[in-house]
């Protein structure tokens, strides 16, 4: 009976040692990023493809009045992160950067708009 108790109190002592080492972990670790903001002076739609969720894209118009580049960063999970091409746009212009995440990876963890 009295080694049933010393096995219960270390299994009570180890199962609170593991919440408290649990509570202690850096909460930053488990929280991602959230996505940047458009640059100045564009207005950004952002997105992945209809038919291929590893192709992302931005659809940027230029609000300002000078020109100003964009391009689209995808962060792609377990594949390495990948940039689109470089835009540049006019006042009052619009368009498009698009990248796609390898095909082996998760697909895209998130999409940026890079300046």
């Amino acid at each position: 009976m009295k080694k049933l108790s010393k096995v219960r109190t270390l299994a009570r002592a180890a199962a609170v040692m593991g919440l408290a080492l649990a509570s202690a972990a850096p909460v930053t670790a488990a929280a991602a990023p959230a996505p940047a903001a458009a640059p100045p002076g564009l207005y950004c739609d952002t997105g992945k493809h209809a038919a291929d969720d590893h192709t992302g894209y931005a659809l940027c118009r230029n609000d300002g009045a000078a020109p100003r580049t964009f391009w689209v960063h995808l962060v792609c999970g377990w594949s390495p992160d990948v940039d689109g091409e470089h835009v540049t746009l006019d006042p009052g212009q619009s368009g498009q950067s698009t990248a796609h995440c390898a095909g082996l990876g998760t697909g895209i963890g998130e999409i940026h708009v890079r300046p």
